[in-house]
């Protein structure tokens, strides 16, 4: 059933029709494992199911782009696929009406200007299809987004990118370089930028420096550096990782995990990667002052994460799905074609404190290492990247 497909990883919020994100607790509550108690309310039970099938999408793409830089906005993709949820049977509705409710309170929250974040997510259907306009018109009341009916060529390609680029301030552009084939039926497009502020700025911004990569000569890329700058760190010994949380603006978090090694193969460490883990993380990590260096991040990344769905479990929806209440034909997913941009700048809108002597601790990212952006308030996870050669990094 589509509820199975567009919120897989979601079933968490879904179980017994939904009573995950009713505001009861019951006795059962008390008798769960931890990880239910670290989210109480409705938005952070979504926010942690939608952050975890973001984790498990960012797993299939990195392992399909093995020892190469890949970006993800989790956020967007979930907007674009619980939009195609509405098209699924009234069963399916009935299971996710809290659900849709839930996370529209969501997007719109993460979406805040001060968050740095826009997105754009949207369906495009063939026209070929016999279209129910009820659908249409539910979506569009739902998430302030209507789906567009495909006409074909080179017309499509200029309105979905436009569209897209308007919807993120100009930031995402040419999120499609090809027209949508014509006999796909359902298509699914979805953009996201981010340019987070910090909440305490860096001094020093474009020094080049050297970055290791693995198996060959160093780097110059250009960094941001900051003594006596305040973050969170940890080491984790099972990972070989040492972690550092370093706070944005309004709520927003960056997750740095950077491996004790030179090294592209993170696959232990991206396994880890839950919303129970990351907010376990931002409550035992300790507060420390160190020399930070950073990269600047100026980066796009484009890719159809439409394949990966096999990876994620849906190969039988995948080939019967149920869209019934789209249309009275059989329509399939053909494309879900995903853009991501994000900038990094030195600007926060404090100083570091002043101290009488440099920081004993020294956090230095030069070398592979995996990012997310996370917003504290809902614990949803805004953006998660790995970068193993920032030299490859442009918008």
């Amino acid at each position: 059933m589509l509820a199975l497909y567009t919120l897989k990883v979601l079933i968490i919020c879904m179980e017994s029709g939904g009573d995950m994100l009713s505001d009861s607790g019951g006795e059962e509550a008390g008798a769960e494992e931890e990880h239910v108690e670290l989210f109480t309310t409705p938005a952070a039970k979504l926010g942690a199911a939608a952050s975890d099938f973001g984790y498990n999408l960012f797993r299939a793409l990195a392992s399909r782009e093995a020892a190469t830089n890949v970006f993800l906005a989790p956020v967007s993709v979930t907007a674009a696929l619980t939009q195609l949820a509405m098209g699924g049977s009234e069963r399916a509705q009935r299971q996710l009406y809290r659900i849709h409710n839930t996370l529209k309170d969501l997007l719109a929250s993460v979406r805040a200007p001060g968050k740095g974040l826009s997105t754009a997510a949207r369906i495009y259907l063939s026209r070929r299809l016999r279209l129910k306009q009820e659908f249409f018109t539910l979506v569009e009341q739902q998430y302030g987004v209507r789906p567009k009916t495909l006409q074909g060529g080179t017309k499509d390609l200029k309105e979905i990118n436009d569209w897209v680029a308007q919807e993120t301030g100009g930031k995402v552009q040419s999120l499609l370089t090809k027209p949508l084939p014509r006999n796909t039926g359902v298509n699914t497009v979805s953009g996201a930028y981010f340019k987070g502020k910090w909440v305490t700025r860096f001094g020093q911004n474009g020094v080049m420096e050297n970055f290791q990569v693995e198996g060959g000569a160093p780097v110059r890329v250009p960094m941001m550096q900051q003594d006596n700058y305040p973050v969170k760190m940890g080491a984790d010994s099972d990972l070989s990782c040492t972690i550092a949380q370093i706070q944005m603006q309004d709520d927003v978090s960056m997750f740095v995990f950077l491996p004790d090694d030179v090294t592209t193969n993170m696959t232990v460490l991206e396994e880890s990667l839950t919303a129970e883990f990351v907010q376990d993380l931002s409550m035992t990590l300790l507060p420390a002052q160190v020399f930070l260096t950073l990269p600047v991040l100026r980066l796009s990344y484009s890719t159809d994460l439409q394949p990966l769905l096999g990876d994620l479990g849906l190969s039988d929806w995948l080939a019967d799905p149920d869209l019934e209440n789209i249309s009275t034909q059989p329509a399939k997913l053909g494309s879900v074609n995903h853009k991501v941009v994000m900038e990094t700048a030195p600007e926060g809108n404090q100083y570091p404190s002043v101290a009488a002597s440099p920081a004993h601790l020294s956090y230095r990212v030069d070398r592979p290492f995996l990012y997310l952006i996370r917003d504290e308030a809902s614990g949803a996870l805004l953006f998660i990247g790995r970068v193993v050669n920032p030299k490859d990094l442009a918008i």
